[in-house]
């Protein structure tokens, strides 16, 4: 989600090294990538890992493969598809695989020590029929992100609500900024985009529905969604305020990417853009995503999915390396290279207490993630559903499209996973 991605989609092999003759154990790990280039691969940050893991580990070795986000979920379904699951995955959604009897609890792999340390809602959000199956990995909050410098030219201040939002981005066109306000809806990560827009887009102070309500039951189609994407539709895609490219065909990497050269006046972003944006020199500053009102209402939270495969056996071993995984240096490690939120709360609370970089800039997304609402992960339906809105929801802003069609046509396919998966 939750999350920046590399295009590059490139797979590392790594080896280990030692032997104890028959107690030798392969296991096979399945990673997303949250760099942006090749130089900063999330290989790197697993190549590290193991090699410090399999010396002091000679009978097991670790073998890595890490794809771009836009391959990685479809990569781990065509290997459990055909009866060669990866001995673990870190991937966008765990539920399903979860219901069908092929993931080990939590409780299987990890010590009682590691367990206690997540943060208590991503744990819960990893329970599929009150069973923790999905290990929280990476976690991050949404705030809108805003060219400094670019504001500063167009004589405007950061808006708090959509009215606002559309008036500044008038100006920013005015100006000649190419991307006024980027607005992501391309197949790579649309589900966070949308789910921003649909929290935010309340009345009166209350918060959007997001895709499912209180008692989990999908209202994609509801009166209040309908509302918000007919508003992008109308006041910001339509009148030219989101750039070239269509919204449908713009993937969030291809947009921070933008914000990074200097030619986006606003967007959306999660930690991993600081880093971008410093890197190029852009003056930016960050404040809470408008909403409809401009009022309090719930932020978007995003966490990313560890998870074990019960196919190949290897339980001790699978578990003795995940728990050395979320030891509070590296989840630490990982964090602070790719700008993410630590899932554990003995990372938080160092990262919560230290003011130097990259830690401080992350408080502000910190700060947010204790109160925001995640996607329906626990939804075995949640996986194919997310495929669907990455896919679709474009079309619900282009010219001539029609919101209500579109999200009702998602209503109609979230509905039925719902029925087929048999949870609601």
């Amino acid at each position: 989600m939750i999350a920046t991605v590399s295009a590059m989609g490139m797979t590392a092999f790594l080896g280990g090294c030692g032997s104890t003759g028959s107690s030798d154990v392969t296991l096979r790990l399945v990673a997303a990538d949250y760099g942006d280039s090749a130089a900063n691969s999330s290989q790197k940050y697993w190549d590290s890992l193991v090699k410090e893991y399999e010396t002091t580990h000679p009978g097991v070795k670790v073998q890595v493969s890490v794809y771009s986000w836009n391959d990685v979920d479809r990569k781990v379904k065509e290997m459990v598809d055909a009866g060669h699951a990866p001995d673990m995955a870190q991937i966008g959604a765990y539920a399903d695989y979860a219901a069908a009897g092929k993931l080990y609890a939590a409780s299987d792999l990890l010590s009682i020590r590691t367990q206690a340390d997540f943060l208590s809602q991503l744990a819960d959000a990893g329970q599929w029929s009150h069973t923790q199956y999905g290990i929280p990995f990476a976690a991050s909050t949404r705030v809108l992100f805003y060219n400094k410098t670019l504001f500063t030219s167009a004589g405007i201040t950061p808006p708090t609500s959509w009215d606002e939002l559309a008036a500044d981005a008038r100006a920013l066109k005015a100006k000649g900024v190419k991307y006024p306000f980027a607005l992501p809806l391309g197949p790579e990560e649309a589900q966070a985009e949308t789910m921003q827009w649909l929290l935010s887009g309340g009345d009166g102070g209350t918060g959007g529905t997001g895709f499912t309500d209180e008692i989990g039951t999908y209202t994609i189609d509801s009166e209040q969604n309908v509302r918000t994407f007919s508003w992008l539709k109308d006041d910001l895609v339509a009148k030219g305020l989101t750039g070239p490219v269509a919204p449908g065909k713009l993937n969030r990497a291809q947009a921070f990417a933008a914000f990074a050269d200097g030619q986006v006046g606003m967007v959306d972003g999660h930690p991993t853009l600081i880093q971008q944006a410093e890197a190029k020199g852009v003056r930016f500053g960050m404040v809470p995503t408008p909403s409809r009102t401009g009022r309090a209402r719930a932020s978007m939270g995003v966490s990313d999915w560890m998870m074990a495969f019960k196919q190949n056996g290897h339980a001790d071993q699978i578990g003795d390396f995940l728990n050395f995984v979320y030891s509070e240096k590296n989840v630490l490690d990982f964090s602070r290279d790719y700008g993410l939120l630590p899932v554990t709360t003995s990372a938080s609370n160092a990262m919560s207490a230290s003011d130097a970089a990259p830690d401080k800039a992350l408080h502000p997304f910190l700060d947010q993630l204790a109160t925001s609402e995640l996607y329906p992960v626990g939804k075995t339906s949640w996986a194919s559903v997310s495929a669907a809105v990455k896919q679709n929801i474009g079309q619900a802003v282009a010219p001539g499209g029609d919101p209500a069609g579109v999200l009702t046509r998602l209503q109609a396919t979230a509905t039925a996973a719902d029925s087929a998966a048999g949870t609601g």
